[in-house]
């Protein structure tokens, strides 16, 4: 049934738009640049940095230190930091039109925007000790992003800045990240004014998406079908799925997708000329780890660290036999929440779990036709999220 539902929504949503599934031709510009290139396209200021965590990877940031609304004021501004979700990258904070993109528009409301990415994905694929074509770069999952990632690319902005705290925004993963991160380091918690969490995912018992799938492939068989590296399923979802279901071009393009499989395609919301954006930029890569991290939570229902295997394994990484659990109702940061009411990863019952647990909830939305996309890509974005958040940080600077 995901199947066919996942391929009817396809289908009405491209044969609205393209009336054949012929060849599909980029036509936007974005579709060849990096992140920095695709700011400066639209007329922002652009910078990157490279941040290097304490186990080594060397991770690509980006920034809008001001916007085109008001470049005249090149003083010190509120910072806000944007963190992506699983197999993405800073790039779907500006993929939109810039009053349709989170990152320009934060940016024109007057803030200093930085764009993090996430180990393994396409701009953060180096390591100052292991080669990315070794296992040893790619035996990492959530947890390591937030035990090294956060803290070093959080401690850099605040350095650079001159400041001593900022505005957190996650999407999926990114909040995922997040409430592991400052629910165990109270030191990186007192940094962040406001955690902002979109589509927060912590546990998945009742997730609907495709990853729910791969929990049915016995452990032993995950790493032998994927491999123990890079987790790139196009190859795996071109024979599966767009081989034997998706014939014409453009309809392959987007089942043979990673994200769109996982996640879900929202046919009414998405703007689709900007499809090849999407399509060019995603996914953006994790580690095959990082996966069966995530297949572990589906499986117990519960938000824990990797489980390496077996007993000896976690011992040595752990000092204890199982996983130890996430305490969310440490997580102190004031936190605001918009989950969507038709999200096959962060589902509103796994979001309805976790709210009771947050200890310093100011504010939560539920906006009932939002899948999971819909929170960076959505047209309505900005009147149902965007503007909401600026408004929230303005009332902080008072």
């Amino acid at each position: 049934m995901w199947l066919l539902l996942t391929v009817a929504s396809l289908i009405s949503a491209l044969g609205t738009t393209h009336g054949i599934f012929g060849k599909f031709n980029p036509e936007s510009p974005e579709v060849n640049m990096n992140i920095s290139q695709m700011i400066s396209f639209w007329g922002y200021p652009s910078e990157v940095y490279e941040v290097v965590t304490e186990d080594g990877y060397i991770l690509d940031i980006n920034r809008i230190p001001y916007g085109k609304k008001n470049s005249g004021n090149r003083g010190q501004r509120p910072v806000v930091f944007l963190q992506h979700g699983l197999l993405t990258s800073a790039t779907n904070w500006i993929a939109n039109l810039p009053n349709n993109s989170l990152g320009f528009i934060l940016a024109d409301a007057g803030y200093d925007v930085w764009l993090g990415n996430s180990r393994g994905n396409t701009w953060a694929r180096r390591n100052i000790y292991f080669s990315p074509d070794t296992t040893e770069f790619w035996a990492f999952s959530f947890d390591e992003m937030a035990k090294y990632d956060l803290p070093a690319t959080i401690d850099f902005i605040l350095k650079k800045t001159g400041q001593e705290k900022l505005h957190y925004v996650g999407h999926s993963q990114g909040t995922t990240i997040g409430f592991i991160a400052f629910s165990t380091n109270p030191t990186l918690a007192k940094k962040i004014k406001t955690f902002y969490a979109l589509a927060p995912v912590v546990t998945v018992k009742y997730t609907k998406s495709l990853l729910n799938k791969l929990t049915l492939i016995p452990s032993f068989l995950f790493k032998v079908i994927f491999g123990n590296k890079i987790f790139y399923p196009h190859h795996y979802f071109d024979q599966f799925l767009a081989t034997e279901v998706c014939t014409r071009q453009t309809l392959n393009l987007l089942c043979s997708n990673a994200l769109f499989i996982i996640c879900g395609f929202d046919n009414k919301n998405l703007n689709t000329s900007r499809l090849d954006v999407y399509l060019s930029h995603n996914p953006a890569g994790t580690s095959v780890q990082n996966l069966l991290h995530w297949t572990q939570a589906i499986k117990s229902g519960k938000f824990q660290a990797f489980d390496w295997g077996s007993p000896a394994q976690n011992m040595i990484h752990y000092s204890q036999a199982t996983p130890p659990y996430y305490n969310l109702t440490a997580m102190h940061v004031p936190i605001a929440v918009w989950n969507g009411g038709n999200d096959w990863l962060a589902d509103p019952e796994d979001v309805d779990l976790m709210l009771p647990k947050l200890p310093n909830l100011v504010y939560h939305k539920k906006i009932l036709p939002y899948n999971h996309l819909d929170f960076i890509w959505a047209m309505d974005a900005p009147q149902e999220i965007y503007h909401e958040i600026v408004s929230m940080m303005e009332k902080e600077k008072n």
